[in-house]
């Protein structure tokens, strides 16, 4: 059982906030980099623009190559929490706000569990069941996935931070 008091709704907001630029960031170098490959398959003619007036034009008009860019979208955010969420229980907003996702029994998430709860997540708005639920302040997320975010110490925060290195 986890020492530290569950975190509340304000705490949660902020470090999506911040975690949301980090995500958009990674979206934009996805995008580009998308785009690049669509280029190239054209340039070595396996693609072809059709009557389309540029690569941007092709993929929305393009079912597949739409659901595709879409797919890798969402999967670069899903990792994105997935991976700091098993590596230290921190994303850099929840750093910054002195959060850490874990178990009850306070061990770090595994890569399924992490996986699913990003996925649980709903893009961030099944953080509003934290309102509701006024005693152990827990997500969507956490009810469906078995997990919690705690709000540590200052002390604790920078054991968690230098434990990386």
């Amino acid at each position: 059982m986890s020492h530290f008091a569950p975190a509340n709704f304000s705490r949660r907001l902020a470090s999506l906030i911040y975690d949301s630029l980090v995500v958009v960031a990674f979206a934009m170098l996805t995008t580009v980099l998308f785009l690049l490959t669509i280029n190239a398959l054209i340039s070595f003619n396996l693609l072809a623009l059709g009557n389309h007036e540029d690569v941007s034009a092709l993929i929305q008009a393009d079912p597949i190559l739409y659901t595709l860019r879409a797919t890798l979208l969402v999967l670069v955010s899903v990792l994105f929490f997935a991976y700091f969420w098993t590596k230290s229980g921190q994303t850099i907003g929840m750093r910054a706000w002195r959060l850490k996702v874990q178990t009850p029994d306070g061990a770090l998430l595994t890569w399924p569990k992490a996986i699913a709860r990003s996925l649980c997540a709903l893009l961030g708005l099944g953080n509003l069941i934290v309102l509701l639920d006024f005693k152990k302040k827990r997500s969507l997320q956490d009810m469906l996935c078995g997990t919690e975010v705690v709000l540590l110490s200052k002390e604790e925060n920078k054991k968690v931070y230098n434990s990386l290195d």
